[in-house]
């Protein structure tokens, strides 16, 4: 599950990165990476790394 998490949050800073040169859905993109970064901390906070 973790590396799964690791996987999603590089992708999405990916898409977020396309958003911000080409500026196509750049709010959508910028939201979806909130999330992913609140996901990411809880992750750190919970300890949850199991590989």
């Amino acid at each position: 599950m973790g590396k799964m998490v690791w996987w999603i949050i590089l992708i999405l800073i990916a898409f977020w990165l396309i958003g911000f040169l080409l500026d196509i859905f750049g709010g959508l993109i910028h939201i979806i990476l909130i999330i992913a970064g609140i996901i990411f901390i809880f992750q750190l906070i919970t300890g949850r790394n199991k590989g």
